[in-house]
């Protein structure tokens, strides 16, 4: 049988982060992989912000994974503030649209 071409799709989230505690200093993982076709490209947004990874900053403690997730190499927690902290979404793009996935809080765990 001759399959007939692929075609394109929109992207889709098929699996979402979820809510994480982590303590300070540990490394952390928010999951997100999406689907689509052409493969979507992932961005990560905390409170509404571009969460910037290792790609646009070699000294950034956060690496996007291949599949989309987001890795924090450890857990920044300092007198000043709780970068990491906050609520992120994965959104994945590609020509045809893009998808936003569920909120999911990360929390650093009380001293």
């Amino acid at each position: 049988g001759s399959h007939p071409p692929l075609e394109d799709m929109p992207p889709r989230i098929v699996e979402h982060p979820t809510d994480l505690l982590v303590s300070r200093g540990e490394p952390a993982t928010l999951s997100c992989k999406a689907e689509g076709r052409p493969a979507p490209a992932v961005e990560w947004y905390k409170d509404g912000e571009r969460v910037e990874t290792d790609r646009e900053d070699p000294r950034s403690h956060r690496t996007l994974l291949p599949g989309g997730a987001l890795f924090f190499l450890r857990i920044l927690h300092g007198r000043r503030g709780k970068p990491d902290e906050g609520v992120y979404v994965c959104v994945a793009r590609n020509y045809l649209g893009e998808a936003t996935s569920r909120n999911a809080s990360l929390e650093v765990a009380g001293e």
